[in-house]
């Protein structure tokens, strides 16, 4: 008998427990907020960065999808993530002429909640070994 085989990467979710989808959700709802600012604000260098920046979070999810080296994805998205906080405060608060907390606003609160969460949901997943 022949077997066919299937080519490019493929969806395995098996696996994915409620904390997974959770980051997965967190992770997606992030990339959301930052493809729409990069959206407004291209072809400026700081729109083509959150651009950049959701699709790296898309690419997260595609990955831990894809069950490709999934506890890998985690690790490296804890400094992605947290480097994503480090640099919204320093642009917006510490260089920037908004004031902390009050200057936050709707998408950067979501956004900041989303990788919060993220940061948690990935944590975990890295310290269970799953």
């Amino acid at each position: 008998m022949a077997t066919t085989e299937q080519q490019g990467l493929q969806s395995d979710t098996r696996g994915l427990t409620v904390l997974r989808w959770v980051g997965i959700a967190a992770a997606l709802a992030s990339a959301a907020v930052h493809l729409l600012l990069g959206a407004r604000m291209v072809p400026s260098g700081l729109g083509i960065s959150f651009i950049v920046a959701g699709i790296g979070f898309v690419g997260g999810v595609l990955l831990v999808l894809a069950d490709v080296r999934r506890r890998a994805v985690y690790a490296l998205g804890i400094p992605f993530t947290l480097g994503q906080i480090v640099l919204w405060y320093l642009f917006n608060f510490a260089g920037g002429d908004k004031s902390f907390p009050g200057d936050i606003g709707t998408l950067g609160a979501v956004d900041k909640v989303a990788q919060v969460i993220l940061i948690v949901a990935l944590a975990v997943l890295v310290w269970d070994n799953s």
